[in-house]
């Protein structure tokens, strides 16, 4: 083939992809995530520590089962993230009170301060990356995604 017949694209057509849902949401999830993990890195957080601390510092005393079924994580994948948060002194495990089989997860004190100051500095960051949207269109987005995944 010469180089005359081989084409050449001037301008990139990426009307196809833009109009799949699951493009547009990993576009969007890439820019938000890019900015979390450098916001949380003062915490030593990734976003799924993050969202299981989240789900410790509202749910006290939730298990382990329940952090799995909300999070859709495997059992084997948080034993060890819950043995790693649990060493760095962020949560701690208590009997369950109904259920003898069942450990509850809790904050410590240290956690606590650390998910103060994570939450808020996520909820700058989601304020930050929801600017160009009126509060209608950013409930609308939420509502909409969670649509697609519950």
């Amino acid at each position: 083939m010469t180089a005359k017949s081989t084409p050449a694209v001037d301008q990139v057509d990426a009307s196809y992809l833009e109009s799949l849902i699951g493009y547009n949401a990993r576009r969007a999830a890439l820019s938000v995530i890019e900015v979390f993990l450098q916001r949380m890195a003062v915490y030593k957080l990734r976003p799924v520590d993050f969202s299981v601390l989240s789900l410790i510092t509202h749910n006290a005393g939730i298990t382990s089962r329940q952090l799995c079924t909300t999070l859709a994580i495997l059992p084997p994948n948080l034993v060890g993230m819950v043995n790693a948060l649990e060493k760095r002194e962020l949560i701690h495990r208590k009997p369950h009170p109904r259920d003898g089989r069942a450990v509850g997860l809790h904050l410590t004190p240290g956690g606590q301060k650390l998910m103060r100051d994570a939450e808020r500095t996520a909820a700058e960051l989601e304020a930050q990356v929801a600017a160009r949207l009126s509060t209608g269109e950013t409930r609308t987005l939420i509502r909409l995604l969670r649509k697609i995944y519950l």
